[in-house]
């Protein structure tokens, strides 16, 4: 779509026409592509940013050619932008990160420009994609950036463990960040026997803690009680990083992909109704063919595939990269974990996981609401009605 010179329309939210004008200095209409905007506004919320500069939008043949361009590609066409990135920190995002970002957003040219990994190129091309790193050459250089940009040397090494894996000694661990398993099923008494241990012990040595419950769920109805005592369980904590829903009992899969992404679901949005900054961990297999799209999109992945170099194609923000790690302070193996984002400042941001409340949150249940009895010889387990 042409614009005027003088164009100061607010697009979206975010971004106004005149950051894609020409910076060539003369006053010309310039071109800028609808879907373009509407790209990086999803950008923008995908990874909470506190701004997205746009240093170079459209560009006039003249001054395309003065920056070393050919004078006919997209920024010509005013169908690309080269944007930097800021978090909440205030600090720019890594050109990694956005790049994995955009390509799950489909932008149909993605580049880092700079060796410092500041500065990404976007655009909505038709036709072949590109996925480059102009650092390296102006070729296509990957088909997946995940792939081409990890394991990081910005990721964050973690662990994640249970009662499980014993008494631990936290004052000899060394980890970036742990994920505790808080308890699994829907009883309130199947709280992980080691979970205030694991908290206090990680807290008191500054490890920044996220949590995972750990799922049976066979319905909606077991989804809602799952996440009813996991609040309970976790209430009055704070978590640096996301809560997780840990489906990966075969049962499960065996309802099929409709049916258990509805579980999932209920959980997630029950949890996140609570004020928590949620996501789902799961098999590399199991994301792709028992978890429908608009759950993988909507929340962080917590992705477990347990190899050298992942080829799971979808976003995912930690990976749990081994089960047979080896840390002082644990007796046994420990699982593994590499983290690509700065899960903390955005959580602290919008003051989630018990660094804030929401307006409404949903209520948390009373424990003594929850039991498990036996009837007939069946055991059934969930919250009673109250006399």
């Amino acid at each position: 779509m042409k614009r005027k010179y003088d164009d100061n329309t607010q697009l979206t939210a975010h971004f106004n026409a005149h950051e894609f004008k020409c910076k060539c200095g003369k006053p010309h209409d310039f071109e800028l592509s609808d879907e373009l905007v509407t790209k990086l506004e999803r950008l923008y919320e995908k990874l909470n940013c506190s701004k997205i500069i746009v240093t170079s939008g459209f560009r006039c043949t003249a001054h395309d050619k003065s920056v070393g361009g050919s004078g006919t590609g997209q920024h010509t066409k005013g169908t690309a932008a080269d944007i930097c990135c800021y978090g909440q920190d205030g600090n720019p995002i890594s050109s990694k990160i956005v790049c994995c970002t955009a390509q799950d957003l489909g932008f149909g040219g993605i580049a880092n420009i700079t060796s410092e990994y500041i500065y990404t190129h976007v655009d909505v091309r038709t036709g072949l994609r590109w996925l480059g790193d102009e650092t390296v050459s102006n070729n296509t250089v990957t088909s997946d950036f995940y792939q081409y940009f990890a394991p990081s040397k910005d990721a964050k090494n973690g662990i994640d463990l249970s009662e499980h894996n014993g008494l631990v000694d936290w004052n000899k661990v060394k980890a970036d960040f742990a994920i505790i398993r808080a308890g699994f099923g829907c009883d309130i008494s199947q709280k992980d026997d080691r979970f205030e241990e694991n908290y206090s012990g990680a807290k008191a040595r500054n490890i920044p803690v996220g949590a995972y419950w750990y799922s049976y769920a066979m319905d909606e109805n077991e989804a809602r009680l799952e996440a009813d005592v996991f609040l309970a369980t976790i209430k009055g904590k704070q978590f640096e990083y996301p809560v997780f829903y840990d489906v990966e009992e075969e049962k499960q899969f065996e309802l099929g992909k409709e049916k258990l992404s509805a579980i999932i679901r209920v959980f997630l949005e029950r949890v996140e109704a609570a004020g928590y900054f949620v996501g789902l961990y799961g098999s590399a297999s199991s994301l792709v063919t028992h978890t429908e799209n608009d759950i993988k999109e909507k929340y962080t992945i917590w992705l477990a595939h347990w190899c050298e170099n992942t080829n799971y194609s979808g976003a995912y923000g930690i990976w749990q990269h081994s089960c047979k790690g080896k840390v002082d302070g644990i007796i046994g193996d420990v699982d593994l974990d590499k983290c690509y984002v700065d899960y903390p400042a955005t959580i602290k941001a919008k003051v989630l996981n018990g660094y804030g409340t929401t307006s409404t949150p949903a209520p948390l249940p009373d424990d003594s609401v929850y039991a498990t009895v036996t009837v007939d010889g069946k055991k059934y387990s969930g919250k009673l009605n109250k006399a």
